[in-house]
């Protein structure tokens, strides 16, 4: 039996990496208290080959992964068919607030890879002064992968 459609499309951790390194936002889905897709698109940072987030401690997402921690990200890209790329992983959420014990560590931590990866041009003399900004007020997330699902439709070669 030859290989199948899935295992042509499926991404290898390299590709995988440089893919997540093409990427601005990454797209955050988590339960509603009815049991509805809470959905956003955030800027994140891989930290400890983990994808990692900040948002207000009082947004609705941390509200929703305090009560169920299962979340699940997806980046993806491609306007045609032939052209589309993704992953898509799901896991559970790992929160550390600025505030918690150890937590405000974590949360700098975060925040200048995060910054960092998407606010290059703030100057350096400047930057732990922003980092102290963006941290106020948030909560990080990072998501711990439980399963990671990619394609990439360019591997196969137009055809259908």
């Amino acid at each position: 039996m030859g290989e199948s459609r899935r295992d042509r499309i499926r991404m290898t951790d390299g590709e995988l990496a440089a893919f997540i390194a093409e990427q601005k936002s990454l797209q955050v889905a988590c339960h509603g208290q009815d049991g509805s897709i809470h959905l956003s698109t955030l800027w994140f940072a891989m930290v400890d080959d983990c994808f990692a987030f900040g948002t207000y401690t009082k947004s609705q997402k941390i509200v929703n992964l305090r009560r169920d921690d299962r979340i699940t990200v997806l980046l993806e890209d491609g306007l045609e068919y032939d052209q589309l790329r993704g992953a898509m992983i799901k896991g559970r959420a790992v929160m550390h607030v600025e505030d918690g014990a150890g937590g405000a560590d974590e949360v700098r931590r975060v925040a200048r890879a995060v910054m960092r990866r998407n606010e290059p041009e703030i100057p350096e003399e400047h930057f732990e002064g922003a980092v102290g900004l963006w941290a106020a007020k948030r909560t990080v997330v990072i998501v711990k992968p439980e399963k990671v699902i990619t394609w990439d439709h360019t591997k196969l070669d137009g055809a259908y």
